[in-house]
């Protein structure tokens, strides 16, 4: 049996794919200042980062994922119950594309940006969460 993929689940599916690489950039950090052995000797990051935009980075990451989750449940509950609406349709890929710009903003440390990127992605989640409402 296959279904076509919603607008709302590909988006997702992209933003979870984002989502999964942007550790990368924090650990090369701690790679360069600690050395990779000692990197890896340090699993649970007892050593401070001597670089603010790695800790924001890490942060940034942790708050995608916190995101993501409620997004993907959304997402999957449009697929589900077919209840995407062009406004979803939208929504999907300003939500991947808010993302990705908080990613960017927070790490650069630019919370005048971060804030509103934040507050659009929580935008894209409420359209899906009133679409599968209003379906019913």
């Amino acid at each position: 049996m296959t279904n076509a993929i919603s607008p709302e689940l590909y988006w997702t599916v992209l933003t979870a794919g984002l989502a999964s690489v942007l550790w990368i950039p924090y650990i090369l950090q701690r790679i360069l200042q600690l050395g990779p052995i000692e990197a890896f000797r340090d699993p649970l990051h007892d050593v401070a980062t001597k670089a603010p935009w790695a800790q924001r980075a890490k942060s940034a990451h942790t708050n995608m994922i916190e995101n993501l989750l409620v997004f993907a449940v959304l997402a999957l509950t449009i697929q589900i119950v077919g209840s995407g609406t062009a406004a979803t349709a939208i929504a999907a890929p300003l939500f991947f594309a808010t993302r990705a710009a908080h990613f960017v903003v927070y790490t650069l440390g630019l919370p005048w940006v971060r804030t509103p990127m934040f507050l659009i992605g929580f935008g894209c989640q409420i359209t899906l969460l009133l679409a599968i409402l209003a379906h019913g």
